[in-house]
Order: structure tokens, then C-alpha cells, then sequence
């Protein structure tokens, strides 16, 4: 009987040693597997999103603010903003500000980032604060051609203003209008293109169940404008303006150069080049700075100007927005000949021979 045993001995060892090699195998496995799928130790975590309703409160008072200023409806303005950069946690929003998904485009000479989009690696513009993406929003809408005939449309009808978006190429989703009209009613956006203040939380309702007006788009004393106060962002500051659709300052008394690039937020050498001085240069109370590159012709409507006793080139091309350059070449000019007074200056088109 003693025969049998070790042949069944090392039969059970045998399998015993396979067990052990297949047990250490899968631990090996797993262990590769966790590793595999662990974020490492330094990598940032991601950025807390924000909720519709935080998103709300945070941004519809400059909704509606940027509203009246330039006429879209806070609604489109703050749907196109949850949408575009998903309350917020969106890389573009994260790491540029650009909570509307504007591209570079030919005119834009801000800072940048690179995305996937439609393509890959598109040019991206790039903001220092959300709000500066808000104004740029407006301004891009406002300013382009293709964008023109929604300002025709009644202000409070969101939905026309949202098919119109769609027209008009602003996104390639072809479910875009819909998913705006969408965002717009689920959160009760509407209320907002009737003036209604972001003070009080987006639940906030009267004893009978309705929205309150307020009487003013703004909180009463608080913070400066163009500052965040409480959880809310508040109006763009009211000294910007804007020619030629190019936003400009007025110098106030005891300003300087280096104080209103701090205010702005610009780059030391963005003034002197926008308004074409030297970089040296001095301001002077009651100049008129531009905070954006000047362009290439006036704005539509613009077309002459007559010169008057004591014009230079360069008053007429701040006057109008106009790079100096162009405006020489426009008119046929030499760079640095003044005219007389009378002079017809052409500021959209170049002037023809036969009037020289």
C-alpha cells in the first residue's frame, strides 16, 4: 500500500506549487491594474463645478447688466454660458476664462489657448477674469455682421433669439437652439430679461408664489463696479466705452500710465501700441486712451470727415478708431503731412484719383 502513497504525495505537492504560482500571478496582475488606473500624487484635482443655480446667482446680475448695455437677453447670455462652458468646469473656462467658447478668429490680438473642438488644437481666446469673457461675449455679437439682424428681434423672445444663434452659425450642434430654449425654461432664465435682480437667491419667491421684480439690476452701496460682491459678479465699470466698437477710457485727473495698465489689466506695452504713442508717453486728463488695437476704417454710417483749424491725422484717427496707417493710405497721403482745413477725409474708403 505504501507504493501508492508518494506517487499521491507529489501529486498534491505538484498542485499545491501551481495553486501558489497562480495566486502570485493574479496578485502581480492586480497589483499592475491598480497602478495602471492611479492618478499620480501630484496631479491637481479637478476644479468643483458649480450648479445651475450657483451659476445663476454668480453671474445674472452681470447677465443682465451687459443686457442693457448691449441689448441680448440675460437669458441667451446666461444659457450660452451654462452651456458652452458646463457651469463653469469646462477646460476653457478653468484655465481661460472663456465661458462662451469664442474662438481667436482674425481680430483677435488677446491672449490665447489651444483646444480640441471642431478641430484639433483650435485657437482659443483666452481671458484674466470670467467677467471679461461676458463683455467680450456681447461685444462679439454685437459687433459681427452675421449677428446683426437679432438685434431687430424683440428683446424678451428667447426664442427666436436662440433659433437665430443657430442661423447665424454660432454653434455646429445642430440641437443648439433647442438646448438653449431647454436651459432657459428649466431654470426660469426668462425672468431675467425683465429686469429681475440676482440679489436674492434663484429660488426666491413672493408670499403668492411669483417672482419678485427688483427695481434696480444692481445691489444698492457695496462693492466698486466690476468687482465680485457676496457670491455674485457685479457691471462692467462704467468709465469703458466704446467707438468703432474698440473700447477706450477717458484719463481722469492724478491717473497714470501705470495705474490705469494695473486697472485694466494690461500689458505695458498695450497702450502706447493701441493708440500708436511713444512707450514712454505721458497721460493727460481728458485723453482719450483705447484698451483694444484701433481699426482699419470707421464704423458703418462714418464715411467723411472735414477737417477743421488745428486737425492733425492722428486727433481724427482717435476721433474715429482708426489706425493711422490706414487712414494715410485711405486718403492718399503721405505719413506725416497734415491737412488743411476743409479737407474731406475719407474714413471708410480709399479716395478715389480724380478727387485729389
Amino acid at each position: 500500500m505504501s507504493v501508492y502513497i508518494f506517487p499521491i504525495f507529489v501529486k498534491k505537492i505538484m498542485v499545491h506549487k501551481a495553486f501558489i504560482h497562480i495566486t502570485a500571478l493574479i496578485l502581480l496582475a492586480g497589483m499592475f491594474s491598480c497602478r495602471a488606473y492611479r492618478p499620480l500624487a501630484s496631479s491637481p484635482p479637478p476644479a468643483p463645478s458649480l450648479t445651475n443655480a450657483e451659476y445663476i446667482r454668480q453671474y445674472s446680475n452681470l447677465a443682465v447688466s451687459e443686457m442693457k448695455r448691449t441689448g441680448i437677453p440675460a437669458s441667451i447670455t446666461l444659457a450660452q454660458g451654462m452651456i458652452e462652458s458646463d457651469c463653469g468646469h469646462s477646460r476653457l473656462a478653468r484655465e481661460a476664462n472663456n465661458y462662451f467658447g469664442i474662438k481667436c478668429h482674425n481680430d483677435w490680438n488677446g491672449p490665447t489657448i489651444h483646444h480640441n473642438d471642431d478641430r484639433r488644437n483650435e485657437c482659443f481666446r483666452k481671458y484674466p477674469k470670467p467677467e471679461e469673457s461676458f463683455y467680450d461675449h456681447s461685444d462679439f455679437l454685437r459687433s459681427g455682421s452675421r449677428y446683426s439682424f437679432l438685434f431687430k428681434l424683440n428683446p424678451t423672445d428667447y426664442k427666436a433669439w436662440a433659433r437665430g444663434l443657430k442661423r447665424a452659425g454660432y454653434a455646429t450642434n445642430p440641437d443648439y437652439a433647442n438646448m438653449l430654449i431647454r436651459t432657459i425654461e428649466e431654470n426660469d432664465l426668462m425672468k431675467y430679461d425683465n429686469g429681475y435682480t440676482a440679489v436674492a437667491d434663484v429660488t426666491d419667491k413672493n408670499d403668492s408664489g411669483n417672482y419678485q421684480p427688483g427695481t434696480s439690476v444692481l445691489p444698492g452701496p457695496g462693492p466698486a463696479a466690476g468687482s465680485t460682491g457676496g457670491n455674485f459678479v457685479m457691471e462692467r465699470p462704467r468709465r469703458i466705452m466704446e467707438n468703432n466698437r474698440i473700447r477706450y477710457i477717458i484719463v481722469k485727473d492724478g491717473e497714470t500710465k501705470d495705474r490705469i495698465e494695473d486697472e485694466f489689466q494690461l500689458l505695458k506695452w498695450e497702450l502706447a501700441r493701441y493708440n500708436e504713442l511713444p512707450s514712454d508717453f505721458r497721460v493727460v486728463p481728458g485723453q482719450v486712451l483705447y484698451l483694444q488695437p484701433k481699426r482699419s476704417k470707421a464704423e458703418a454710417g462714418k464715411d467723411y470727415y472735414t477737417s477743421e483749424e488745428g486737425d492733425t491725422m492722428y486727433m481724427i484717427s482717435q476721433k474715429f478708431g482708426i489706425k493711422m496707417k490706414d487712414l494715410y493710405e485711405m486718403n492718399r497721403m503721405d505719413s506725416g503731412t497734415e491737412p488743411a482745413p476743409g479737407t474731406k477725409i475719407w474714413l471708410r474708403k480709399i479716395k478715389p484719383v480724380n478727387q485729389l
